[in-house]
């Protein structure tokens, strides 16, 4: 009788320890595939070739070069990382809802935004420019956009700005996203599209339309790309660390190549962190 009673005893131990380790595994840093089960969360944009893509081989872009390197530098491999779609209007809110850890998703850093999140960076110099088809000699600056068709995405205000501050008399023509934009400016129905250079770089680079384009290089504005981070957040301190390291061993180099090479864009050199040109 004595022996059932430790017996009992002991099984009551085990299945209130392996009740307890159940429990312990719904922690977000023991799910992961491999170096322990953790993982981490990092937005980007899906739908941007050159800076962030999901493609049916993966995720590829600068953006996710940048992010996965970032993420080794804080003890992440490459399939511990979970990439969530951060588009342009929810990014403030998902850092603050904390859905992501980080986001890299082609983010300029402005006053505006950071009154609602911390960025780390900038990693990147981009300008507003314009796409314009290869033979194009005509729009040499902004004033030679007056009175050209230019193409306008539907919610994005970069058109605009060049109406308002830069050729009063550009003929803006709406159109639903960028891959519409570039398919009027091959056929000629527009002549020229805008948006930052790295973003049209990217565009450009697609397969179908190498050497069908080029960039303006007019610089019409300067857009310092963040890592955004939550508000307070000693992560950003680690991620500015992780970029000093990809520009002093090359890896930023080898990416800005690798991503914008084939529509022959000239980036900046990497800026320093903390440096916001205005």
């Amino acid at each position: 009788m004595k022996l059932r009673k430790v017996t009992a005893a002991s099984a009551a131990v085990l299945a209130l320890a392996v009740t307890a380790t159940a429990c312990g595994s719904d922690d977000k840093d023991s799910g992961g595939s491999s170096g322990g089960g953790k993982t981490i969360t990092v937005g980007i944009k899906f739908d941007q070739p050159g800076i962030g893509q999901k493609t049916p081989q993966g995720y590829a872009g600068f953006d996710v070069d940048v992010a996965t390197y970032v993420a080794k530098k804080l003890g992440y491999k490459a399939d511990q990382i979970e990439w969530k779609e951060s588009k342009s209007a929810d990014r403030e809110t998902m850092l603050q809802r904390g859905d992501v850890d980080f986001i890299a998703a082609s983010y300029s850093i402005n006053p505006e935004r950071e009154k609602k999140v911390d960025f780390a960076g900038p990693y990147l110099l981009a300008h507003q420019d314009v796409l314009l088809r290869a033979d194009d000699t005509k729009i040499k600056s902004p004033a030679d956009l007056n009175k050209a068709k230019l193409c306008s995405v539907t919610g994005s205000t970069s058109a605009q700005n060049v109406k308002d501050k830069l050729a009063p008399n550009a003929n803006l023509q709406k159109y639903p996203t960028y891959s519409a934009c570039l398919s009027g400016l091959q056929n000629g129905a527009i002549d020229a599209l805008t948006t930052d250079d790295s973003i049209l770089a990217g565009y450009a680079s697609q397969d179908q339309f190498k050497g069908k384009f080029k960039l303006g290089g007019l610089k019409m504005t300067n857009e310092n790309y963040g890592i955004g981070v939550k508000k307070g957040s000693d992560l950003k301190a680690k991620i500015n660390k992780a970029l000093e390291d990809m520009v002093a061993d090359g890896s930023w180099d080898a990416a800005v190549k690798k991503n914008f090479g084939p529509a022959n864009y000239k980036s900046e050199p990497a800026p320093k962190i903390g440096d916001v040109k205005s």
